[in-house]
């Protein structure tokens, strides 16, 4: 049953990619675009039964069908879908109308068969072709100079990123003499690769993953890609810089115990302050929300780091569809006449102090019922400052406070009770979050900490030291020259080149 649904999966992307290559004729009409949104659906519609077989058949061949590789297809599929049918109103007029369709449904279908990849070569070659197709994407305004700009530095690093990879498919091969990749992750041939070479491995699989998440060091061109249209954007933010989480996880058994998890521990504890920092001082507001995805990934890279790929897999999914969701809705942020809901002044300081007890109690409560339970500290504090957050929000809130607080409570316990439904559903394709005792206390002072010393420099704003980090992170945030324009003077040329035609 499970080769049967996958062969209907990978018909209904053949279907979308012809469709889309119709695209491409002139005579076809822009009413096209509608039907070929409506069959790109087809492959969708066909990852959902996937997942109920799910297991049945693990391997066909090249492929690897087990239950995450279909939740990604599914997600990335629904995703590019969405996307997709945002594009028909937004994207219309621009004179790559069709090629966005095109491109876009080749990136989103790559994108969603690259995870029943069994082979590494097989694997390799599906982690370029998405990022391919985003450069693709941003080079249809190739006009403009800015988009050029990022363009080029895109180009950089992904190839440095799809090279990382094919290294460390070759360096496996020539190890353990097999291309499958369930061989090559066995434990008996995981066992006699040694730890330096274990160790050179997941350098290299980590150099992969965080390089097109915008991960520090190389978080310049995620920063300078907001130049990019929002479509694009919202692809890339909500599918493509996740994909290093989901690499991890594959290799996993490789990766657990290994010296390489600590420059990634590293990595992604600086993007996630670095973004944080950024995310404040940005007053551009498509530049907050690639600040934020820098620090969310680095969120789910140190998961990873710990082990938690499960976590990390979630993660990437939900924050997917709430970056999606913001970046669609990004035009919604212009201020509109409606009544106040805000209350004139600043609520009470005793309001703080409420929220801030009352996340705390919970959060020690929370881990308090399970504390040998793996991450469940890191679980806790989560919990207790989103709380004592929305408490501070609701607080401004003129009128409603309680039914707000008990709305969201609801909401975020629902959340919490849907996170542990496909927690027990992915239990058997990923491994489980181990016992990582002093680490996860590390990090958890860590976190603690810089929380901490970020509100001791908000309280104090006339110290040295907090303008000396305001503008450190304001010069972070900004992009170079080459990246932004204060007009895009392309539009005047191609005016007068109209002009000449007509």
């Amino acid at each position: 049953m499970n080769v049967v649904i996958f062969i209907a999966f990978t018909s209904g992307w053949m279907v979308a990619w012809i469709s889309a290559c119709c695209l491409c004729i002139p005579r076809v009409s822009d009413r096209f675009v509608r039907l070929h949104v409506c069959l790109s659906a087809i492959p969708v519609v066909v990852s959902i039964a996937g997942l109920t077989g799910a297991g049945q058949t693990p391997e066909i061949g090249l492929w690897h069908l087990d239950r995450t590789a279909w939740l990604m297809a599914f997600y990335v599929g629904l995703l590019g879908w969405t996307i997709q049918r945002f594009c028909i109103r937004f994207m219309h007029g621009d004179r790559s109308y069709r090629a966005y369709f095109t491109l876009l449904t080749f990136t989103t279908g790559s994108a969603s068969l690259m995870w029943f990849s069994g082979d590494l070569r097989l694997l390799a070659l599906w982690w370029g072709l998405p990022l391919s197709g985003l450069v693709g994407l941003v080079l249809l305004n190739r006009e403009w100079t800015p988009a050029l700009h990022v363009v080029r530095l895109m180009t950089r690093m992904f190839a440095a990123s799809w090279l990382s990879l094919s290294l460390a498919a070759l360096w496996l091969w020539q190890l353990t003499g097999h291309w499958r990749i369930t061989q090559v992750l066995s434990e008996k041939s995981i066992l006699q690769l040694g730890w330096e070479n274990v160790a050179g491995i997941g350098a290299l699989l980590v150099l992969a993953a965080i390089i097109p998440a915008g991960q520090w060091p190389f978080q310049r061109w995620i920063l300078e890609s907001a130049v990019i249209p929002t479509p694009v954007s919202a692809a890339m933010h909500a599918g493509l810089v996740n994909a290093g989480g989901m690499l991890l996880a594959r290799f996993s058994p490789l990766l657990d115990g290994s010296l390489s998890q600590w420059p990634l521990a590293v990595s992604a504890l600086l993007s996630i302050f670095v973004g944080t920092g950024i995310l404040l001082v940005q007053p551009d507001y498509k530049r907050q929300l690639v600040a934020s995805t820098m620090a969310q990934m680095g969120m789910m890279f140190l998961q990873c780091a710990m082990g938690a790929y499960t976590l990390a897999v979630l993660h990437l999914i939900f924050h997917g569809w709430f970056k999606a969701a913001l970046f669609l809705r990004s035009g919604s942020v212009v201020p509109k006449p409606r009544p106040a809901l805000l209350a004139p002044d600043q609520p009470p300081r005793r309001w703080l102090v409420y929220g801030v007890m009352g996340g705390i109690v919970l959060g020690i409560g929370f881990w308090a019922a399970e504390p040998y339970e793996p991450l469940r500290m890191l679980r806790a504090l989560m919990m207790s400052w989103s709380l004592a957050l929305v408490w501070w929000q609701i607080a401004m809130v003129r009128h409603g406070r309680w039914t707000g607080f008990i709305i969201l409570t609801g909401l975020g316990l629902s959340a919490m009770a849907f996170h542990d439904v496909l927690n027990a559903f992915l239990a058997d394709a990923l491994p489980a979050a181990g016992s990582t005792g002093g680490v996860e206390s590390a990090v958890f002072l860590l976190i603690v900490g810089g929380g901490l010393a970020g509100l001791g420099l908000t309280a104090r704003r006339k110290t040295e030291l907090r303008a000396r980090l305001y503008l450190w992170l304001v010069y972070l945030g900004e992009t170079r020259d080459l990246a932004v324009e204060s007009h895009p003077r392309y539009l005047r040329t191609l005016a007068r080149r109209e002009e000449r035609s007509s």
